[in-house]
């Protein structure tokens, strides 16, 4: 099934971008002057260079000039990102996943001859999805806290309106990722007057298109503002013209939508949560055999190794969950011929990786003692990293309830 042998071209990538994060990215995202504020800059630099590895057309076919890297070998960078820092990993990942998708997926021939050039031309381009959420009502988040200035949730809508062959879209959305930094939006809209929906096809600079300011993760006081990582931003459409040649296919749009995003996207996000908890891990293990206390390193004592142990299974287990729910994503033949359960193995991978490598990467801070609070030290960071992902929007208390109508053969 899942072939734990890496490809000599997997293992030279990992290993090139295992470089390009101990010797580039941890340095700067840990660096005691970036951990002391609560807001924490995206470093944009460093993902321009990101992007001149390659990683933001992982999954675009090579004739595309992509790598085509399958589900499993994005989540091992994504991983290997994450471990030097969570923002630039959820930006590049998030590009990566669009633009198999999109550039590879669902545009026409028309469609990708013309915003292919500029993806490939551009090291700071990157993708921005707005989309309805299917699944509103079915579940609950008490964490999509809304900007002061945001419309009430119901509002939030993209509303698209015929004039001709053209199409007017106007509406706002408070939550976008990868806004501030998007050279494309792919935005669904909701047809006034019926119950369908278009998909279309907008750059940046379109008129009647704005994006908001930047959405720091905290607020003034310190209090958590929005429980998503990477770049995220408003955006605003108001009276946008879209012409029928920037319009995807309704069928080719609806598969992206809910086929090939979803899943994906959950076991991206699993992949980058076990990145952050490794970091934590390794930091724990370096310390832990600095640390000189009771005649011997810390290291040596009984209660500081059965830590790190737990910690380390806790990891592994995540690893191996998220690797066969990246196979199986990539494999859906494997539930077909029942090879495999039909349990929804992204949300499976998602959720238990959310709730069992915060509490590794709070066993890790332990290990510190004290220290670990401390705000110039990377602990505190990784502790705050992960409570995010075990609490963001596509992680609240009402997933696992999705595992449950599997397992019963029942739909809410």
């Amino acid at each position: 099934m899942v072939d734990l042998q890496l490809t000599p071209e997997q293992i030279e990538f990992r290993d090139a971008v295992r470089d390009f994060v101990n010797r580039e990215v941890k340095p700067a995202a840990t660096d005691p002057a970036r951990l002391e504020p609560f807001e924490k800059p995206l470093l944009t630099d460093l993902l321009e260079q990101a992007s001149q590895m390659g990683l933001r057309g992982l999954g675009l076919p090579e004739d595309a000039g992509g790598a085509g890297a399958d589900t499993l070998t994005i989540c091992m960078l994504l991983e290997e990102l994450a471990a030097g820092d969570v923002d630039l990993a959820v930006v590049l990942g998030e590009t990566a996943l669009l633009a198999r998708e999109v550039l590879g997926g669902a545009m026409n021939d028309a469609q990708r001859k013309r915003w292919l050039p500029l993806f490939q031309g551009e090291d700071r381009f990157h993708i921005a999805l707005i989309a309805r959420d299917a699944d509103a009502g079915r579940g609950w988040s008490y964490h999509q806290t809304l900007p002061l200035d945001a419309e009430p949730a119901a509002a939030a809508e993209m509303i698209a309106v015929r004039d001709g062959k053209d199409w007017i879209i106007s509406g706002s959305a408070p939550f976008v990722a990868n806004a501030p930094v998007a050279g494309l939006f792919v935005v669904q809209a909701k047809v006034s007057g019926g119950d369908g929906t278009v998909t279309v096809l907008l750059p940046q600079a379109a008129q009647g298109l704005s994006v908001g300011e930047f959405l720091q993760p905290f607020g003034g006081q310190g209090e958590r503002v929005r429980w998503q990582h990477g770049a995220v931003a408003p955006v605003t459409l108001q009276n946008c013209r879209v012409a029928e040649a920037d319009v995807l296919a309704a069928d080719a749009a609806q598969r992206m939508l809910h086929a090939g995003i979803a899943g994906r996207h959950l076991v991206q996000m699993a992949a980058i949560n076990i990145g952050v908890a490794r970091a934590a891990y390794e930091a724990a293990i370096d310390y832990a055999k600095m640390r000189w206390q009771g005649g011997r390193h810390i290291v040596e004592h009984q209660a500081i190794g059965m830590k790190l142990a737990d910690v380390a299974i806790q990891i592994e287990a995540a690893r191996s969950l998220t690797l066969k729910a990246a196979w199986v994503t990539d494999h859906p033949e494997a539930v077909a011929d029942r090879s495999v359960n039909d349990l929804p193995w992204p949300v499976v991978a998602r959720t238990f990786t959310a709730e069992a490598l915060h509490r590794a990467t709070l066993e890790a801070a332990e290990c510190f003692g004290a220290m670990a609070v401390m705000r110039d030290m990377p602990l505190q960071k990784y502790v705050h990293d992960t409570l995010v992902l075990r609490h963001s929007a596509d992680c609240d208390l009402a997933s696992p309830l999705v595992v449950a109508e599997t397992v019963a053969g029942f739909s809410r």
